[in-house]
């Protein structure tokens, strides 16, 4: 079995008084060690799909698994530690706390944990190096770069050490050398017992991909009356 395995996904909202179907029967696999892109126009349900991965967002219909637990069955307590303790996710907006150094960003996930200020600083520097930012890591992220702040972004997500890594388009916003040096990263990453999805619309990235599924254009139907 692949250690992701969604079957028959649906998702469905509704937005200006139409309901929204952006995933519909989906079905995807993917192995340990690989890296699937998500493509697609804003609106087909990239977020959605790794919403529903990170156990944010919960799907009308269907199934997700990963390894040997069902994420669409979970609640409560146990939901709250598959977010902390299998997944590790890298927003679009790097969502990084501006009052704290790269350091202390990457720091934050451990603390919450639990983890020993310590380790946590040790392990920080260390993931820091290995997104070749050892040198900024007592930046702020208004003293970084683009590339520099979604680094950090991934080091962060990678704090724990997540066998399921989500990325949402990880390359917005940023110039070519920038995108060069992140699609390195999220290559590298995807390695071991690592799964890397990655939701984009950036077609530099199909190259690195082991595999590409391509989600449609969002359809909207006028919701019954009454």
């Amino acid at each position: 079995m692949p250690d992701l395995d969604i079957r028959q996904l649906t998702i469905e909202y509704t937005a200006a008084g139409h309901a929204v179907r952006p995933l519909d029967r989906l079905d995807l696999q993917a192995c340990a060690g690989s890296l699937t892109i998500l493509l697609g126009p804003s609106g087909c349900g990239k977020t959605s799909l790794l919403s529903s991965l990170g156990g944010i967002l919960t799907p009308q219909h269907g199934r997700i698994r990963f390894g040997d637990v069902d994420v669409t069955a979970l609640e409560g307590r146990a939901l709250v530690e598959y977010r902390r303790r299998t997944v590790g996710i890298v927003f679009q907006a790097f969502n990084l706390v501006p009052s704290l150094s790269a350091l202390e960003n990457v720091m934050v996930p451990m603390r919450a944990a639990r983890m020993s200020r310590r380790a946590a600083v040790a392990r920080a520097r260390a993931l820091l190096d290995q997104v070749d930012l050892a040198g900024r890591a007592h930046h702020r992220p208004g003293q970084l770069s683009g590339g520099q702040q979604q680094r950090v972004a991934l080091a962060r997500a990678l704090a724990l050490d997540p066998p399921l890594l989500l990325a949402d388009e990880p390359t917005a916003h940023l110039d070519n050398l920038q995108v060069e040096e992140i699609l390195a990263l999220l290559r590298q990453l995807a390695r071991g017992e690592r799964v890397v999805v990655v939701a984009t619309h950036d077609q530099r990235l199909l190259s690195l991909a082991d595999q590409v599924v391509e989600l449609g254009v969002v359809e909207l139907r006028a919701l019954a009356s009454g």
